[in-house]
């Protein structure tokens, strides 16, 4: 071996060791050692597999998930994979407090496929703010049986009864003699015992680190560069590989006309033709990308199988106007009441029509994967992705191999939104099955931050049109939406043509305003791009749409934003109780355009949203400076998921989610000309500047309210009405479209 690597073991899917050699990398550079991140199975663990009635079913065998080493520290195997959203603590939390050991003992990693895994309602999956509400219970119990069995096997030891044992955290203590004995010390011997089926669970007062803000246990490595992303690995042999994709999707390579001359470039391996793209295999991956990218490829499209496939003259632009176009009153997503009636005898009629463009995932690490074929006919991978066991269904039939021949590894993930679930050509690991079986050695395919934004799955786009019904007192009566457009859940699991895609309604349904009468549907139009989930799916754009057009409202009938919304909520004391303590954090709801300390003319906005079970209601102060850019200088969050795990991560969470959908409100656009994207790198898709943040006030409301809510994605659908809104009073106009980049605005009501 090199004696530049650095040896990380890495356990597999058979408790075999698998050695990867880790080059030094960037965050080696920072002066860590990536040699001191064993993660290697050092105790039994996977031997009591099979023991016990219950080992079949998911979440109860608990030795599948909790391996203890012999200094009793804790390899946890996660259901999840942690993106940066903090799941890995919580689970360390949940499990450690029933377990009884500390969180800062444990080490966390995703487990391999296997049914043992699929504690998601029968799935397994890391999305839709469900991987800690999910499996509360579930992880707890887990910690418990574990507990349990040890203190079974010290009774055995120390020949005496189980309720003359207690424990401290790693240890079992005898409360008459004082005598004490480690896990580590204990755990073979448990782990050869029943899995008790029942346990106790601690109570609430008593609780050491559920609810506690608990400091994250991957910061070390992530802030010291120890942290191994999927981009950092390597393996032994290993060629690499990039690749140019065509510039249109749907195109497949035809005469590549230099092709000799890129063959003889140093490093060059060899040249390959895949599905819709061209790959050069190097022994490094710079070599790859420039002999990749000085190809002169004839592109030929009207042969390839891809559907959709993007026609020529497809835009943004047209796209917009095909969803206007579309008429209603599509598919029904909620109905209550009698809509038309309430409308012909309302006093007024108010109509609002808006709309948000395609958006980029935009993550900080760019895709890559790793395949390698063993000599023992399996297939080993290490991909970054939301659904293990998803990925290796697929990558066993890209490679012609039954599933149980696939190894996957799932390593921590720089950064996501929903990037990593499966979504057609947009997920290089099956270019790396192809390469590494036609070459004959392991394969690392990384694809350019360029190739990234010509295949990622998009936000989609979407527009909405409302319809309200305002009585004498200018309160909504009635109120008719048409959400016009394709949502990323019909998309992955097929539409049906009499069934509404709730992910193109969501934000917009089951909303706990009083309005008697209400009638949602989806008008469905067919995007050709690919389209996938993005942080808070169909809540990112459609409570923006819902919550601008309530202001619109409130304006409409004479009333102030805030009050409307309390006189709206009466019967909804938990989302009332929610926006008055945004309004209480904010100092009070200030009304109108109001001067600031430092001069400034400034207005606030305000938005309830119910997403993800979590409710959150959020207010944004904005200003416009003189060359008519919209600054927002300060975001207050009131958060209620209901029960908390760790109130730091909360706030973390919420903290990104304002930065990401202020991201979105203010500039992202993704925008496609003539069947291409326009932006192929960040200096054509611009996110929000560091200068742009405001200040986030959060305060977290632990109701109790069942059942438990999300954490990682609620905090975001509420910034962008709340941000408009606040711009609307300030200017005197509705804001209708997104992003607010190129819109300027420069009529300051005095």
């Amino acid at each position: 071996m090199d004696s530049s690597q650095d040896l990380v073991q890495w356990s597999s899917v058979k408790s075999s060791i698998v050695k990867l050699d880790v080059k030094v990398s960037r965050r080696q550079f920072l002066g860590a050692s990536a040699g001191a991140m064993v993660l290697g199975a050092i105790l039994p663990g996977k031997f009591a597999r099979a023991q016990g009635a219950d080992a079949a079913r998911p979440g109860t065998d608990a030795w599948a998930f909790i391996e203890i080493r012999p200094d009793s520290s804790v390899l946890l195997h996660s259901a999840f994979v942690d993106g940066g959203q903090g799941i890995n603590t919580a689970m360390a939390q949940l499990v450690g407090e029933e377990l009884d050991v500390d969180p800062a003992s444990f080490t966390v990693i995703c487990a391999e496929p296997g049914p043992q895994f699929l504690i998601v309602n029968g799935r397994r999956l890391t999305g839709g703010s469900l991987s800690v509400r999910s499996s509360y219970d579930t992880m707890r119990h887990l910690g418990a049986s574990a507990r349990m069995m040890l203190l079974q096997a010290a009774s055995q030891k120390f020949s005496v009864p189980v309720g003359r044992l207690s424990t401290e955290p790693g240890r079992v203590v005898e409360s008459g003699s004082g005598r004490s004995i480690p896990y580590g010390e204990l755990v073979e011997a448990a782990s050869k015992l029943p899995l008790p089926e029942n346990v106790s669970l601690r109570d609430e007062k008593s609780r050491r680190w559920i609810g506690k803000p608990v400091p994250r246990i991957d910061l070390h490595d992530k802030s010291t560069g120890k942290a191994q992303y999927a981009i950092d690995l390597s393996v032994p042999d290993m060629l690499q590989a990039a690749v140019v994709h065509a510039p249109r999707l749907g195109g497949e390579p035809g005469a590549i006309k230099n092709e000799d001359r890129a063959r003889g470039l140093a490093g060059v391996h060899s040249i390959h033709k895949l599905p819709g793209a061209v790959a050069v295999v190097a022994d490094r991956w710079w070599r790859a990308r420039k002999a990749v990218e000085s190809l002169d490829i004839e592109w030929e499209y009207g042969s390839s199988d891809l559907k959709p496939a993007m026609p020529a003259n497809f835009s943004s632009e047209s796209m917009l106007e095909a969803l206007k176009a579309a008429k209603g009153p599509g598919v029904t997503g909620e109905s209550v009441g009698d809509v038309k009636q309430a409308m012909a005898s309302a006093s007024r009629i108010v109509h609002g029509n808006f709309n948000a463009p395609f958006l980029a995932h935009g993550q900080m690490e760019p895709p890559s994967s790793i395949a390698r074929f063993n000599p023992d006919g399996t297939l080993e991978l290490w991909v970054p992705n939301q659904m293990p066991d998803l990925f290796q269904g697929t990558a066993a039939k890209v490679a012609g191999v039954s599933p149980d021949q696939v190894i996957l590894h799932s390593p921590i993930l720089g950064g996501f939104f929903g990037r990593h679930f499966l979504y057609p050509s947009a997920h290089p690991f099956s270019q790396a099955i192809v390469l590494a079986k036609a070459v004959g050695k392991p394969v690392k395919v990384i694809w350019s931050r360029e190739q990234e934004f010509l295949r990622d799955a998009l936000r989609p786009m979407g527009m909405a049109r409302f319809k309200a019904g305002l009585n004498d007192e200018g309160m909504p009566v009635a109120l008719e939406i048409e959400a016009v457009g394709e949502g990323p859940i019909g998309r992955a699991y097929g539409r049906k043509p009499d069934a509404v895609d709730s992910s193109a309604v969501e934000g917009m349904v089951r909303k706990p305003y009083d309005i008697p009468h209400r009638r949602v549907s989806q008008v469905p139009v067919d995007i050709p791009a690919v389209i996938g989930f993005w942080r808070s799916v169909g809540h990112s754009m459609n409570d923006y749409f819902y919550e601008a057009f309530l202001d619109q409202l409130a304006a409409a009938g004479g009333h102030d934003p805030y009050e409307f919304r309390l006189a709206l909520l009466e019967k909804s004391p938990r989302q009332k109780h929610l926006v008055e303590t945004v309004a209480e954090l904010s100092g009070g709801w200030k009304s109108g355009v109001f001067t600031a300390d430092d001069g400034s003319r400034r207005a606030r906005g305000i938005a309830l949203i119910s997403a993800f079970a979590t409710e959150v209601a959020t207010i944004a102060e904005v200003s416009v400076d003189t060359a008519g850019e919209v600054i927002v200088h300060d975001v207050w969050v009131a958060i209620d998921p209901g029960r908390i795990v760790n109130p730091s991560t909360i706030e973390d969470q919420v903290r990104s989610a304002v930065a990401l959908g202020l991201s979105e409100t203010l500039v992202e656009a993704y925008v496609y000309e003539n069947g291409e994207p326009v932006a192929r790198n960040f200096g054509a898709y611009p996110i929000l500047r560091p200068t742009q943040m405001p200040r986030v006030h959060v305060r977290i409301v632990e109701s109790g309210a069942q059942p438990m809510g999300g954490i990682g994605e609620p905090g975001l659908p509420g910034v962008p009405p709340a941000v408009v809104n606040a711009v609307a009073t300030l200017i005197g106009q509705r804001v209708r479209s997104l992003p607010l980049a190129g819109q300027k605005f420069q009529s300051l009501p005095s």
